[in-house]
């Protein structure tokens, strides 16, 4: 069934408004009067509509039922990832992380990353990955299109990663933990947790020490190394899956 995004300021009673790129979109599906839409209001709600009139400028739905997003987690799940030099591996990361659950993306700068964008290359950037996580969204039933964010260095990112019940520094030699030690001795409830994975080339010695610091346990995937764009997919499928989300 054809997924659309849409705030809730364009319901008016029992009906729903897609106009702009999602009336255009309507109509490269070839919607017809009478077909079933889901229009989710990005805050968890599906709103299971009827086509009832297509104009030029606007398709109007009839709502049948509005119901909690099943396909939505329980997690708030914060991806920090090191901006990768290649633009297809961040590319990636959005959209398997988007599929994954994620509620955030955030790339951030660290002292590894070749990739050191402009402020103007970096708007670009981020409005492209938004876009990307929009289809990511609707192609997995989301029930919000996580905010894909940026920021300038690994200390903002661990200040970020610290508000979540559960920060977690991905760290790929020295003395780490295993992530399923860390799951089970986590005690109280976990309403969000954060994964923090580097760039190619992973993190120095003294940013691993900084988020010890920071008080972020160091975590290992195993005896594999991992790609960059495959670490932030692997932590959080393990993630969902330890916390019934999958």
């Amino acid at each position: 069934m054809p997924r659309f995004f849409m705030a809730g300021a364009n319901a008016v009673g029992g009906t729903l408004i897609l106009a702009g790129e999602d009336a255009n979109h309507a109509k490269v599906l070839r919607l017809r009067v009478g077909d079933r839409i889901v229009i989710c209001d990005g805050a968890q709600t599906d709103h299971h509509c009827t086509v009832q009139r297509i104009t030029p400028e606007e398709v109007v739905a009839e709502v049948v039922e509005s119901v909690p997003c099943r396909a939505e987690p329980n997690l708030h799940a914060v991806i920090l990832a090191g901006l990768p030099k290649q633009g297809e591996r961040s590319d990636f990361i959005v959209q398997k992380c988007t599929e994954g659950g994620a509620s955030e993306i955030v790339f951030f700068l660290s002292h590894r990353c070749v990739s050191v964008p402009t402020d103007a290359a970096m708007e670009r950037k981020l409005q492209r990955w938004q876009r990307i996580a929009e289809e990511a969204a609707k192609q997995s039933g989301r029930g919000l299109i996580p905010e894909v964010r940026a920021l300038g260095s690994l200390a903002e990112a661990l200040d970020r990663a610290v508000k979540t019940d559960l920060p977690l520094f991905f760290y790929e030699t020295g003395e780490r933990r295993e992530l399923r030690q860390v799951l089970e001795g986590h005690a109280g409830p976990l309403r969000s947790a954060a994964i923090l994975t580097g760039p190619e080339g992973g993190f120095e010695p003294w940013e691993a020490e900084l988020a010890r610091l920071a008080g972020l346990p160091l975590c290992s995937m195993g005896p594999r190394i991992l790609r960059c764009e495959t670490a932030p997919l692997a932590a959080l499928t393990a993630l969902m899956y330890a916390t019934g989300n999958l």
